[in-house]
């Protein structure tokens, strides 16, 4: 490893400590607390709440949302909107021209992101405010102290201006600091879990309810779960390309070999994400309801329970969401027409294939088999956790999507490293090979 060439560098050290300052302001804004909110009351009833779609966001946004600060909805509306905006592109002719014409096309789509972000989160602000207002804590206090359309509409507007700051903190990360900015921002909610799951662990010790033996094999498989992670983002099936000889202005190139990579899971955490987010909708609509109603209809009980996780129904559930998920959010960022009508238009050719629509249909069909295996990589991943939880009863603090997604978030941001390294004629942190990101 040749760690010692960062601070070699002294535009990628302002770039690093740049990053570290923004991720500082956004924790600082984690625990900035929205006015009008009885904050024990709120920490109780999230307690409760740990197996719902509350927890879920809970989760990126890195505790705000169980503090119910100025970031509690975190950047969660963002990614909603720019994959509403690239489902869109899909079936929208001009937002699709506009997708081809450069940079102008791609500012002005970024554009309409941003406003479709701040709509849907003074949406989910006032839903939020709305909600609060008919919840009660464990023993039947009022959450919100002075319910009303001021607390609604005051909410509301806290909640968006704080997507609209972290969104724009994001921004400034990803275009002055290394990394993807709106990731790092996920990256780090996640990660500021980390001391107190390790302090949960060592009360688990002391207490003798985790023996050290069960600590160690958790450590160990942890290990072997992020070593495919890491393999498995890393992965690709290379296509091979030629071109053949060429004459541009007064040189003649020769015949040229190259590959097309395409990436084992191109669909990257989404898919979990949104699978995620469809099954624990009941339970977070069950939530809501007083328990002596739900004990009045034992058959929908009895569907909510089974859709807890780690359930049988809900790990079946799971698996067949993300696989389908995989699928249709590949056939959306990726499509492989369009890959051979460029290799047809600059003279690449796949060796024994027909240029144009043949050429399509070889690249779907390869596209089709590897992601059928990052789907299932994927659903591994994310359901061993919840076998482990459920019925080994280990204490395993990160769901497989936030250890996809910690993996991935640092893989990208060590690959940005080892390019300005390599760009200023230093050695990578690799000898031999290169580190690739998800990209």
């Amino acid at each position: 490893m040749k760690i010692q060439n960062v601070p070699k560098i002294p535009e990628l050290n302002k770039r690093l400590l740049f990053t570290l300052m923004m991720l500082v302001v956004y924790r600082i804004g984690v625990h900035i607390p929205t006015p009008g909110i009885d904050a024990e009351a709120l920490a109780e009833y999230f307690k409760m709440a740990s197996g719902t779609i509350f927890g879920f966001f809970n989760m990126f946004s890195g505790g705000a949302l169980e503090r119910f600060s100025v970031f509690a909805l975190g950047i969660m509306p963002y990614i909603s909107s720019s994959i509403i905006m690239q489902l869109l592109t899909v079936v929208s002719p001009t937002l699709a021209r506009l997708q081809k014409e450069g940079e102008l096309g791609r500012k002005k789509i970024t554009q309409y992101t941003r406003y479709g972000t701040v709509i849907i989160s003074l949406i989910q602000g006032f839903g939020i405010a709305y909600g609060l207002e008919h919840t009660t804590g464990p023993v039947g206090q009022s959450i919100v102290n002075n319910p009303g359309w001021g607390f609604r509409i005051l909410t509301a507007l806290t909640l968006t201006s704080g997507t609209a700051f972290i969104m724009w903190l994001g921004e400034q990360m990803t275009e002055r600091g290394i990394g993807n900015g709106i990731s790092m921002i996920i990256f780090a909610g996640i990660v500021a879990r980390m001391p107190s799951a390790l302090g949960n662990t060592f009360n688990l010790i002391k207490t003798g309810e985790l023996n050290l033996f069960l600590l160690l094999a958790l450590l160990v498989f942890m290990f072997i779960v992020v070593a495919v992670i890491i393999f498995m983002e890393t992965a690709q099936r290379k296509i091979p390309i030629q071109y053949p000889q060429r004459v541009v202005g007064n040189k003649i190139y020769s015949n040229q070999s190259t590959h097309l990579p395409l990436k084992v899971n191109t669909a990257g955490v989404i898919p979990p994400i949104f699978a995620s987010s469809i099954l624990m909708f009941p339970a977070t609509v069950a939530s809501f309801i007083p328990k002596e109603t739900l004990n009045k209809m034992p058959i929908l009980n009895s569907i909510i329970q089974s859709l807890g996780p780690g359930n049988l129904i809900y790990n079946f559930l799971f698996v067949g969401l993300i696989i389908f998920f995989a699928y249709f959010y590949t056939a959306i960022v990726f499509n492989p027409q369009d890959v051979a009508e460029n290799l047809k238009k600059y003279g690449g050719y796949i060796p024994g294939i027909r240029p144009g629509p043949k050429t399509g249909e070889y690249i779907d069909k390869i596209l089709g088999r590897i992601t059928l295996g990052g789907a299932i990589y994927v659903s591994i991943i994310c359901v061993l956790p919840n076998i482990l939880i459920s019925k080994f009863n280990v204490p395993f603090y990160f769901g497989g999507t936030a250890l996809l997604i910690v993996v991935g978030v640092a893989l990208d941001t060590l690959a940005q490293i080892e390019t300005f390294l390599l760009s200023r004629s230093y050695e990578g942190f690799m000898k031999k090979g290169r580190i690739r990101g998800r990209r």
